[in-house]
């Protein structure tokens, strides 16, 4: 199939990387093109701009930093919407609000095109595997048309609803995953007077009904981190943990609700970033809270 992935960010060139080993004939754009080289080079095409990569594409993925990066890629100067895209589908998988995929559809729709939503769970490893869960917002049609690309990408798909409810089925999963960072730092600084090396430390917290699976992949990096070794590779970084959180509590707002524990650590991962952390792996935000002493 002629697939179009918009926006080569870690998850974007990992799901690109797959979809090449699964034999399709891949298009890739990002708005800084030095993203792309390495997808160009084992095979995919690098379009010059959105335009390109629409016409040349039936079925188009973007995942996208926040709704002004969507903005740019679809209604910008030969953006997505700017040709003729009748027939096309696209599948955004982007972490925003719902109504930013519901108003995105809209417009979609009136080119006379069709689009769900599916943001994922799961990082770079998962995506190259095959192994997201997908949570999908959509006309039932338009979402058996992506079905067949949707498995190859995800171990699980739940479609939750129309289009919007992907976006806010990610909102609630991704929600007690990161305020856990924030969770696992205080458990630490409970223990830092122990003398425990980080291995241990996470082996003995991991086989506890406290731990959650995040635990099992991250494990390893996170005991690392604990003893002074930072992450090889940064899967998910701090100032995204603080996007995320933003747009929840935006949801919630909109929504006539609080999300008082996504405050406060909001407010603890902001105060990381502004150390100049931002772009370290959020494994280390648990470590810098332990370390931290009162005053």
């Amino acid at each position: 199939m002629k697939i179009g992935v918009v926006g080569i960010g870690k998850m974007g060139a990992a799901i690109a990387e797959r979809l090449l080993a699964l034999g399709h004939e891949v298009t890739v754009w990002n708005r800084t093109a030095e993203k792309t080289k390495a997808l160009a080079k084992a095979g995919a095409h690098a379009a010059q701009n959105p335009a390109e990569l629409v016409s040349r594409c039936e079925l188009i993925l973007s995942i996208l930093t926040d709704a002004a990066a969507i903005a740019t890629a679809f209604d910008g100067k030969d953006g997505l919407l700017s040709v003729n895209v009748t027939g096309k589908l696209f599948v955004e998988m982007s972490t925003v609000r719902p109504d930013t995929a519901k108003a995105l559809a809209a417009r979609i729709n009136a080119k006379g095109a069709a689009m769900i939503d599916c943001p994922v769970g799961g990082t770079v490893g998962p995506a190259k595997d095959g192994k997201l869960f997908g949570f999908v917002g959509g006309d039932a049609r338009d979402v058996a048309r992506a079905k067949p690309v949707l498995e190859q990408l995800c171990r699980r798909i739940e479609h939750v609803g129309a289009v919007g409810a992907g976006a806010s089925m990610k909102l609630a999963i991704n929600l007690p995953l990161l305020v856990y960072w924030q969770a696992l730092g205080e458990s630490l600084t409970l223990c830092r007077n122990l003398g425990l090396d980080g291995k241990r430390l996470i082996d003995i917290i991991s086989d506890t009904s406290g731990a959650p699976a995040v635990l099992k992949v991250r494990g390893t990096a996170m005991a690392g981190a604990i003893d002074g070794v930072e992450p090889a590779q940064t899967t998910f970084d701090i100032d995204s943990v603080r996007k995320d959180l933003r747009t929840m509590i935006e949801e919630a707002t909109a929504l006539g609700s609080r999300l008082p524990v996504v405050e406060q650590a909001l407010a603890c991962f902001d105060a990381a970033s502004q150390e100049g952390m931002g772009a370290k792996d959020c494994a280390m935000l648990p470590v810098r809270w332990s370390k931290l002493k009162a005053g």
